[in-house]
């Protein structure tokens, strides 16, 4: 709609300008009708939702509101019009045209688009909350402060069961909300989902005082540099172990408060939770943590990975400055998706040697390729922003965005419904 909208704007002032220069006319009071009448149309084509009013259309509004309101005292001034001239009539134009596009640009960065299938009997509440470990110190701040960590729950509305606790983190750069839809999906279906923000490793988190962290600067250069491939394995080795540290702390003081909360707090979405069930699962940077937390905690029944190598089970043997897999069997249920972009490297890249689909550590293990997709298929952003995807990741993934994260929720919920409901069976394909 936006692009649409901006290629109307383009076709018409380019046209006008044309007639005008041809003419030798200014037209200014047709040019005020049109610009009244296009604000008219906007207003209601936000009210009819062909436009989904959102924070996209805000400058957009702004200025079809700024230029209604001029053109309305433009046509009650009784002064004459100005004189024709053509620099004015280029000028104008190029200025009208500069600023729409700059008025649709979060519109077409973000445009509308429909939500991915709910399929599940409940209806989804949420629930936003800060909490502070008074056991440790945030490593990034500048000043002396305890480590926070920003949640957020999905859950079934107006029950009364209670209904296993699924865990999710984010990738690298990520934000608790980055897979909004498959937290909904699942909690439709009966589970509470807890989204965690991991201060300072997130792209931004919003604390429920108002405080804002952004990512910090050292860990994304590392990150990229990891991807540059500047470090040394023996460094990289090192570095990894710093970020699973913080991001299994990260989760495991979220689940242990979860737990906390559980057993005390009666009068609240805590007591929905069945704390003898327990599922985690993340993204990139996310999925090797919750893999990595798995190893740690024996209350943890199954785990999705999506697209993550087993930092976990990573050893490195510095006689030959080389990656090793761990000899030790992995028994926690685990299901990995992995799209294009992983699925090339599980042969050939150092840190995803445990990955390798012949490692008899995880012979139980389930998984699933999505041919086509990218990295960042296996999010909600190329819904939310296809625009942004593609630059973060490099170029259009060759898989229709709705298809993939529609069949990506569907199987992570039949694995989670299978491992800790024990409802029917799980049998995916090996290529989707």
């Amino acid at each position: 709609m936006a692009k649409l909208l901006l290629l109307i704007v383009l076709i018409f002032e380019i046209a006008f300008a044309i007639h005008c220069i041809v003419t030798k006319q200014n037209y200014k009071r047709i040019k005020n009708c049109i610009r009244i009448s296009i604000f008219i149309i906007f207003i209601v084509l936000t009210f009819s939702s062909v436009i989904v009013w959102g924070l996209g259309w805000i400058t957009f509004g702004i200025l079809l509101l700024l230029l209604a309101i001029n053109a309305t005292v433009s046509l009650f001034r009784s002064k004459d019009y100005k004189k024709y001239k053509t620099s004015n009539i280029v000028w104008k134009a190029i200025v009208m045209i500069v600023a729409t596009a700059f008025a649709l640009a979060p519109a077409i960065v973000f445009p509308q688009h429909k939500s991915p299938k709910v399929t599940g009997e409940y209806k989804v509440a949420t629930a936003t909350y800060t909490y502070s470990d008074k056991n440790r110190e945030e490593e990034f701040a500048d000043r002396e402060q305890d480590r926070f960590v920003n949640v957020k729950f999905w859950y079934p509305k107006n029950s009364n069961n209670t209904y296993p606790l699924l865990v999710f983190s984010h990738g690298a750069f990520g934000i608790k909300d980055s897979n909004s839809s498959s937290y909904t999906e699942l909690a439709s279906h009966g589970y509470v989902v807890v989204s965690l923000d991991h201060p300072y490793h997130s792209f931004y988190t919003r604390s429920e005082d108002g405080t804002i962290a952004m990512i910090n600067s050292d860990f994304s250069n590392e990150v990229v540099n990891m991807n540059k491939g500047i470090y040394s394995n023996e460094e990289l080795y090192n570095i990894i172990q710093k970020w699973m540290k913080l991001r299994t702390d990260d989760m495991n003081f979220v689940i242990n408060t979860i737990l906390e909360k559980a057993q005390n707090d009666k009068s609240s979405l805590y007591q929905h939770i069945n704390t003898e069930k327990i599922g985690v699962f993340g993204h990139s940077m996310g999925g090797a943590a919750s893999v990595w937390l798995s190893r740690e905690r024996d209350d943890i029944s199954a785990v999705v990975n999506i697209d993550a190598p087993f930092f976990s089970e990573l050893i490195y043997n510095k006689a030959d400055d080389n990656f090793m897999a761990s000899s030790e069997a992995y028994t926690t249920p685990l299901f990995n998706i992995y799209s294009d972009d992983v699925w090339r490297q599980l042969d050939s890249t150092p840190v995803y040697v445990a990955n390798k689909l012949n490692n008899q550590q995880f012979e139980g293990a389930y998984t699933t390729h999505f041919e086509g997709a990218k990295h960042l298929s296996l999010t909600d952003l190329p819904l939310f922003s296809p625009i942004l995807a593609n630059l973060l990741q490099g170029g259009k993934a060759n898989i229709d965005p709705y298809y993939c994260i529609e069949m990506e929720n569907s199987l992570i919920l039949e694995f989670f419904d299978y491992e800790l409901k024990g409802i029917g069976h799980f049998n995916p394909n090996r290529t989707y």
